[in-house]
Formats: structure tokens, sequence, C-alpha cells
């Protein structure tokens, strides 16, 4: 299992190599702010690695929701004007379906931000190892009284099935996604220029105090599927993949349909029923185009309408 890890992590590497040298600049640029923004999950990994590692002593559940809602507002200003910052694979999936992004950089997308995610695990697990080698002395497992792979990846609680499990991860990701839509909806109430990251970070704290005991709502395949890859790799071995009777495909195929079910739902009872006719000009200032109504979005551009 590993070795076939290790085999496809490299090809992916390879092809994502590959596909840059083939791009032009501006497109170049936003794959490795891909890469780059989805690393700020640093911070929200960390906040889990402080919090399992320190009994309890360092903070709580509270503070890695604070934590990974930050991380994503950090990451939206890290590449924010640049790439759009989604730093999750169901926002790059549903902006395809919904015609905002090319299909033919969501590949590129998703290989950007699994690399992004997997370095944020290498990142905490390099700053925390001796912390996590004391706390359970030298010995790495996925379950138990001292478990420590969920620092990096997310798992079931033991009373949950996967028929709900698969459930929760599309209900939490459909509300990231329908206000996500929302906020950036110019005909709307949209977040103000410039406010994009602290709203979008505000959302991620909500769904996390709100709807995150059942699995730790992962919402997001790339955030969950590169630390898991990095696990089993780590020392943690192919346990990552079988644990929670196989929950690992969960958190990975639940949020692309929780997604689109979202953006859809906001698409069908609020953007379908606004004017036809609205030559007015945004309030908040003139957004780039990736942040861009999809009225505005030239057919087949690559660039993302949010």
């Amino acid at each position: 299992m590993v070795l076939t890890i290790v085999f496809c992590f490299t090809v992916i590497v390879f092809y994502l190599k590959q596909e840059i040298n083939n791009l032009k600049s501006a497109q170049e640029a936003k794959l490795k702010s891909h890469c780059l923004h989805t690393i700020m999950l640093v911070f929200g990994l960390g906040s889990v690695a402080q919090v399992v590692t320190g009994g309890g002593h360092f903070g709580d559940y509270l503070s890695i929701n604070l934590g990974f809602g930050l991380a994503v507002a950090m990451g939206v200003h890290v590449g924010g004007k640049v790439s759009g910052a989604h730093m999750n694979a169901a926002v790059s999936f549903t902006m395809c379906v919904l015609g905002r992004l090319s299909w033919k950089m969501l590949p590129l997308y998703v290989v950007a931000q699994l690399l992004g995610s997997f370095l944020a695990a290498g990142t905490v697990f390099t700053l925390y190892y001796d912390a996590i080698h004391h706390y359970c002395d030298g010995n790495f497992t996925v379950s138990g009284p001292k478990a420590t792979a969920g620092i990096f990846a997310t798992y079931p609680a033991p009373y949950l099935s996967i028929p709900a499990g698969f459930l929760d991860q599309v209900l939490g990701t459909a509300m990231l996604l329908l206000c996500v839509t929302a906020l950036a909806d110019q005909k709307n109430q949209p977040a103000p220029s410039g406010g994009e990251p602290v709203a979008v970070g505000a959302l991620v704290l909500l769904i996390g105090i709100s709807m995150g005991s059942n699995s730790g709502y992962a919402i997001n395949p790339t955030r969950d599927l590169g630390p898991r890859i990095f696990t089993a790799l780590a020392g943690w071995g192919s346990e990552v993949f079988r644990a929670g009777n196989g929950w690992w495909w969960v958190p990975v195929l639940a949020p692309l349909v929780g997604g689109v079910i979202g953006a859809l739902i906001y698409k069908a009872l609020v953007e379908l029923f606004h004017p036809v006719h609205n030559n007015k000009e945004p309030e908040h200032g003139e957004r780039s185009s990736e942040l861009a109504p999809l009225d505005q979005c030239k057919k087949g551009s690559a660039d993302v309408c949010v």
C-alpha cells in the first residue's frame, strides 16, 4: 500500500511539473499560488497538534476551529487576487460544474492543492515530531487513547456510520459553497472588497463550531487526502485508509457532491431572481476576474468566478 502511494504521488508530481512547463506565465502563477496558499493549512493542522500533544493544556476544540478558520483567511490573503484561493477541490470542482472554471485547469488545481496540503502536513510533523513522539511513546497509531493520526486527517466518531458520515460531509460542504457563492454575489450582499478573507475564514469557523463533532468537518477532499497520504508514509501505515470502516473515501467524494448541491441551491433560489437588467457598478470596487459574477466571465475562460 505504501509503495503504491509513493508511486502515485511521484506520478502526480511529475504530471504537475510537465503541465507547468506548458502553461502561460499567468496560469503558472495561479498554480503556484494554489500550492502556496494551501500550505497555510499549517495553522489549522498545527492547532490540532498542539491540542492533542498538550493533553488539552494548550487549547481545546474551539482553538482548533479558530486555527482552521484563520488558516483559511490567511490562505485567501496569500492567493486570493492571483488564483481565487480555493484551497479546496470541492470549490474548484463546483466552479467547473457552474462553468466558472475551465475543466482543463481542474486537475492542475487539485494536484497543486494536494501538494500544498501534503507539505503542510510535513511541516507540522517536523515541527511537532518530538511532541508527538513523547505523547505516544513513539507508537504512531490511528485509533486508541494515544492516537495521533487525527492530527493530520479526519476520522469518524465511533458512533458514526458511513451513510451518516457521507451525509455529514455533503451537508457541511453544501453550506460552505452556498455561503461562499453568496459572499461573492455582487448583486446581493457580497463581502466588502478586501474583507473576503475574514468572511470566508469566519464561515469555516462557523461550520467547525456547529457541524464538526461527527467527523472533524473535512469539507475538503485535498485538505484530507494530502495529509492522509503523508501519514501513511510517515509511520502510521496503511491503517489510515482502513480505519473507520474504510472512511478515507468519504471526505474525498462527499464534499464534491455537497459543494455542487450548495451552489446550485443558491443559484436556483437566489441568483436566478436577480434583476435581469442591472448596469449598476459594484459598490465594493473593481474585482479581479477570479471574483467576478458569472455573467462577466468569458465563455471557456480558465479564470474562476467564485
